[in-house]
């Protein structure tokens, strides 16, 4: 026994074969039954393993399954042989598609969540063992199917009446009777905010979760929910009062949900195997260069983005990932744009900072880059996202949304950081909040321009 490890498809998407090299000798044999390092970069997904087990079956003819359990497994054979067989019992076109092969020691398969599981032990002392990502719970309930169903004709080697069959698998349904795995869903935390409903917008079919259904600074309530229903997290729930976060009982508030919150949320899903998108800020950094990289370094000014910055080294450390940075963000709620809107319309002459930089975010832009993220599946990692165009000071929009309103724009005065902070109680602000948007562009996403996003905003009703 030896060969090439090597990773072969199948007709059921995500249900993959390795041909696992073995080494024998007239000792016995050896072989890397999971190494992660070389399965990653054959192409495995990088599942999370929490548990082993091993099915010792003392006598060919032994048969079970077909289960659909809720996590992905990782299955092959320590001694002995067995005939395998799997059936799609997700939702989809590939629901009922089966594959069958004959496992010995140099083979395993990859079984995604949801795809039915069973095996034929072929001889004597047949020892099955399996790697789950999550860990076995009593009354945990998924779908099953009848090992002889006619729809899919499955070859078995030792025919089903003659096979050690137990009797609940006797009994299980025909596929025509086969209520299809739920599939894991994605979960919108904050999704009564700006963001949160943009996202929900975006993802129809999200779980949308308030603040007030989860509170990310009560660790026991992030610690009880049940994290293994939800593939994707987009975490829209952030404390975003930054001159408050100045405060005693601010900071408090912005350690919680910004610092405290993303961590546990990063736990969670490195857990339950989710793809964790967080939304972070150009806060995070200084503003003292013209333009701010995903690696450039991170020096908050203020207690809002340090524990934002906080937050973002949480997230980075979970395996599936997106960070994704934006700045002067706008959309369905109080903000810049509408004020400036309101004083327009009210024939109010404001005075506007002008010595701030940088370039406008529309909540539709954010959740249209996490769409394009998530459905691309881009490298897990930090992704600036703005709205595109050339960067323009507050006082530069609030001039455009004046003319868009029917108003002069010269009615709109710039002043300074310095001159507009005069006996006011404010965070500090970085002077420069230009993101650079060259990563996204990588992957294929093109930003629209600030000021055409910014025309259609202020038309939509």
């Amino acid at each position: 026994m030896s060969g090439t490890l090597g990773l072969e498809p199948t007709p059921i998407p995500g249900l993959l074969v390795v041909r696992l090299p073995v080494h024998a000798d007239d000792r016995g044999w050896f072989k890397e039954n999971w190494q992660r390092e070389k399965m990653l970069q054959l192409g495995l997904p990088d599942f999370g393993p929490v548990q082993n087990n091993i099915a010792f079956n003392s006598r060919r003819g032994v048969t079970r399954g077909i289960h659909a359990e809720p996590w992905d497994k990782f299955v092959s054979v320590a001694t002995g042989s067995v005939f395998a067989a799997w059936v799609d019992l997700r939702p989809g076109d590939s629901f009922g598609t089966s594959f069958h092969i004959e496992i010995d020691p140099g083979i395993a398969v990859f079984v995604p969540r949801g795809v039915g599981n069973s095996y034929q032990a072929l001889q004597d002392d047949t020892a099955y063992t399996y790697l789950v990502n999550e860990h076995w719970r009593a009354g945990a309930s998924y779908p099953a199917v009848n090992l002889g169903d006619a729809l899919l004709a499955i070859p078995w080697p030792i025919p089903l009446d003659e096979a050690e069959v137990s009797d609940k698998d006797r009994g299980n349904p025909g596929l025509g009777e086969v209520v299809p795995m739920e599939a894991r869903r994605i979960i919108v935390l904050g999704a009564n905010g700006q963001l949160g409903r943009a996202l929900m917008e975006e993802f129809p079919d999200a779980h949308g979760v308030t603040r007030g259904e989860l509170d990310l600074g009560d660790a026991d309530a992030v610690a009880a929910w049940p994290w293994r229903d939800y593939s994707v997290i987009l975490n829209a729930a952030a404390y975003t009062a930054v001159d408050v976060a100045e405060t005693a009982e601010g900071r408090i508030q912005a350690w919680q949900v910004n610092g405290q919150g993303p961590a546990r949320l990063a736990r969670a899903a490195t857990e339950h195997g989710a793809t964790l998108v967080h939304y972070s800020s150009d806060y995070v950094f200084d503003g003292s260069a013209d333009e701010f990289s995903e690696d450039h370094p991170m020096a908050p000014l203020g207690v809002y983005g340090q524990t934002k910055a906080a937050g973002d080294l949480a997230v980075s450390g979970t395996p599936h990932h997106y960070l994704i940075r934006t700045s002067w963000v706008v959309g369905d709620g109080p903000n810049f744009v509408r004020t400036m809107r309101s004083l327009a319309e009210r024939g109010v002459s404001p005075t506007v900072v002008d010595d701030q930089v940088g370039r406008l975010t529309f909540t539709t832009e954010l959740a249209r880059a996490t769409r394009h993220l998530l459905d691309k599946g881009a490298p897990s990692g930090t992704y600036n996202v703005t709205n595109g165009g050339e960067p323009t000071s507050w006082a530069d929009l609030a001039r455009a949304v004046f003319r868009l309103s029917g108003r002069d724009e010269d009615d709109v005065t710039p002043v300074t950081t310095d001159e507009y902070a005069a006996g006011r109680a404010l965070a500090p602000r970085p002077r420069s909040s230009v993101l650079s948007l060259e990563r996204l562009r990588g992957t294929g996403f093109e930003s629209e321009e600030a000021l055409t996003a910014l025309a259609h905003y202020l038309q939509a009703p």
